[in-house]
């Protein structure tokens, strides 16, 4: 009989779904289970065969970790949702296509176009180098102030990075207060980070981190900022745990972070299939923001499935702009233009694409 390396609340040791308090099989052993989240291991992990040499140097989390119960104090000792609220209100109408800039000045960029709205992302107010706020958003200065827009625009962090900026948040965020930092930095709305899901992962990495993204969220929330959570999924298993988090908790809007999803086989089969999953299953007033949506055929997809409740946002118009090219309905055309202009035009075409200007947002403030 296998034997548990940590505590009860532990995902268990080399896989063993029957001896895992959160396996949800009819085979499990009597007394061990304290919520059936899970339907079993992931048949495509890479890690299985691990024999436990480094675990203080590896990046995944699984139950034969020698500090696994550590992780699991990390998160709240369960993997559960129910603990877990994100019920800031949101401003009442967002705009339905929000441009995503790289953190300095937008007033250039936004001398032709007046947007409502503008999104940075996290690493662009974190250092991935020193894990610290850059010294530009630690001056007192709001969110508004520092990108040189109006009051009245809608500053919007989207808290998605690479997996060592997230990490690193993770794990800075209590000791540098930065949840406190960035609140006092007046962000309209903050979309929460997201912690990864690999196919290649163990499920307990899985179940952890879909936790860490509701729990950060909440952290936010409870600092009161305007908070969107992440939400990132694997199974259908997973799906309905979220489904069932959002109709008891009631969050205004959620987020699916898939600006890494580039290959029309992993849109096909886990982005595609997951959102007509949401789109029939949640609340049809729940609002629901994709960043890193960019093609024409993806956000018309979108479209179809979320109506006027679909929010996106991309950093396409910002980043073609520099190169003097703008985005069309044929696609990119280099046309050599002036950075505002080119940034204009194609603010205005992906803001075309959308049935209206904005977004309502349930109880808006």
């Amino acid at each position: 009989m296998t034997a548990f390396l940590g505590m009860p609340n532990a995902p268990a040791a080399h896989c063993d779904c029957r001896r895992c308090p959160w396996y949800s099989g009819d085979d499990a052993e009597p007394g061990v289970v304290i919520a059936p989240l899970c339907s079993g291991c992931n048949a495509d992990c890479s890690y299985c065969g691990c024999a436990r040499k480094a675990c203080e140097s590896c990046p995944i989390r699984c139950g034969s970790r020698t500090d696994i119960d550590a992780w699991m104090r990390d998160v709240g000792g369960t993997l559960e949702f129910d603990d877990l609220t994100v019920s800031t209100l949101l401003p009442p109408r967002i705009p339905a296509f929000i441009p995503q800039v790289d953190g300095s000045s937008v007033a250039d960029l936004d001398s032709g176009v007046h947007w409502p709205a503008y999104a940075v992302g996290l690493r662009r107010v974190f250092s991935p180098r020193t894990h610290a706020l850059y010294p530009r958003w630690t001056d007192g200065r709001t969110a508004a102030e520092i990108l040189e827009v109006p009051d009245t625009t809608l500053t919007v962090l989207t808290g998605y990075g690479e997996d060592p900026l997230v990490e690193a948040f993770w794990s800075a965020r209590r000791r540098d207060d930065l949840v406190e930092r960035i609140a006092a930095l007046r962000f309209g709305l903050v979309l929460a980070p997201n912690y990864s899901i690999y196919g290649n992962w163990p499920r307990a990495e899985h179940l952890i981190n879909m936790r860490r993204s509701l729990i950060i969220a909440a952290e936010f929330a409870a600092a009161g900022v305007p908070t969107v959570p992440n939400l990132y999924w694997y199974r259908l298993e997973d799906l309905r745990r979220i489904a069932d988090w959002i109709a008891d908790t009631e969050p205004a809007a959620v987020a699916v972070n898939v600006q890494t999803v580039r290959e029309n086989a992993n849109w096909n089969s886990w982005v595609l299939p997951g959102l007509h999953w949401l789109a029939e299953n949640v609340s049809q007033d729940l609002v629901v923001m994709l960043t890193g949506l960019s093609r024409r055929d993806r956000i018309e997809t979108a479209l179809e499935l979320f109506g006027e409740r679909l929010v996106v946002i991309s950093q396409n118009p910002a980043q073609y702009a520099l190169h003097g090219a703008v985005m069309t309905a044929e696609g990119r055309q280099d046309v050599h233009a002036r950075i505002p202009d080119a940034f204009a035009r194609s603010v205005r075409y992906m803001a075309s694409l959308f049935p209206s200007e904005s977004v309502s947002t349930k109880g808006g403030s």
